[in-house]
């Protein structure tokens, strides 16, 4: 995903002069040909993410476009504060991309695990919280991220994240992107597990379940018309997401279910995600998804559970 980001930041750069990129002391040879081809649009600002901020929002109010790109944990938590004060209160146009969000960086232990800032964004007003499920979506969200009005938090992988969509795929902020339709379960996917979530809905329907996906890469704003179509209609609703299952696409969803009051709701949801709790192991990706019930024997034996109990 971040060499999707670097040349799609690059290309957009050329077309816009207003762009510009700050890095938190990473991708630095990731920006050659940006630096390259539009010198002077590149600032390394070092260790020091809160002020890397509080730049980016000076040039969004002068009438540039900045994007400021980190490690996704140290571009949120270290710089809440920045994000909710610099950006959002002043409904600066930034668009801040975290990378290796999630479990991406599982061996390096829970400082650079970033399993809970989906949640904790998603709190602060004016700020979208956009979570690109493959390298397409990535670019696609990019250049919608850069048409916002506002502050936009982007969640991105690391690297090796494969492709789900064959080309460059309609990305609108707020809106889910349908993969498959489905008649009994509809699982809806935040972030780089979308392969996996496709898989799923691959072994439910090989079991003879009529199961759809889609990439509900948009956490904030919900795509709320999706979610009243799939609840009035299918009988298991699943959010998978590499992030707590408080807080992030899950917890929105249950917030938007508890609103409606039941009203036009026949789906039972499914929330599946970190739990909330640390990961002291040293594992790679694939293990911490272990650990956490991320897998595919482990969600769709939780699914046809769930459709057997609404059967009855």
């Amino acid at each position: 995903m971040r060499n999707a980001f670097a040349q799609e930041i690059t290309r957009l750069a050329l077309e816009d002069e207003r762009v510009v990129l700050l890095s938190g002391d990473i991708g630095n040879r990731l920006f050659d040909e940006m630096k390259a081809r539009c010198p002077g649009r590149f600032f390394n600002c070092g260790v020091a993410e809160a002020n890397m901020i509080g730049m980016a929002a000076g040039m969004a109010l002068s009438g540039l476009r900045p994007v400021c790109y980190t490690i996704a944990p140290f571009l949120t938590y270290r710089c809440l504060e920045q994000i909710r004060v610099d950006l959002c209160y002043h409904h600066a146009p930034v668009v801040l991309v975290g990378t290796g969000s999630g479990l991406s960086y599982a061996s390096l232990g829970a400082t650079h695990h970033s399993c809970e800032e989906m949640g904790m964004l998603r709190l602060l007003p004016e700020l979208a919280v956009v979570a690109p499920g493959d390298p397409w979506e990535v670019r696609a969200g990019l250049e919608a991220a850069l048409r916002h009005p506002g502050p936009v938090y982007l969640r991105i992988g690391k690297k090796g994240e494969p492709a789900v969509h064959a080309a460059r795929p309609g990305f609108e902020i707020g809106r889910a992107i349908r993969l498959r339709e489905g008649a009994e379960v509809m699982v809806l996917a935040a972030g780089t597990i979308l392969p996996l979530a496709v898989e799923v809905t691959g072994r439910l329907a090989e079991e003879g379940v009529d199961a759809g996906v889609a990439s509900f890469h948009t956490v904030k704003p919900l795509d709320e018309d999706l979610l009243r179509e799939v609840f009035g209609r299918v009988r298991v609703v699943a959010t998978i997401e590499e992030h707590s299952v408080l807080g992030g696409l899950g917890g929105a969803v249950s917030e938007w279910l508890a609103d409606r009051g039941g009203v036009g709701i026949r789906a039972r949801l499914l929330r599946f995600g970190t739990a909330d709790a640390f990961l002291h192991r040293t594992c790679e990706q694939e293990g911490a998804r272990e650990h956490f019930g991320l897998t595919i024997p482990a969600i769709t034996t939780a699914i046809r559970a769930a459709l057997e109990g609404v059967t009855r």
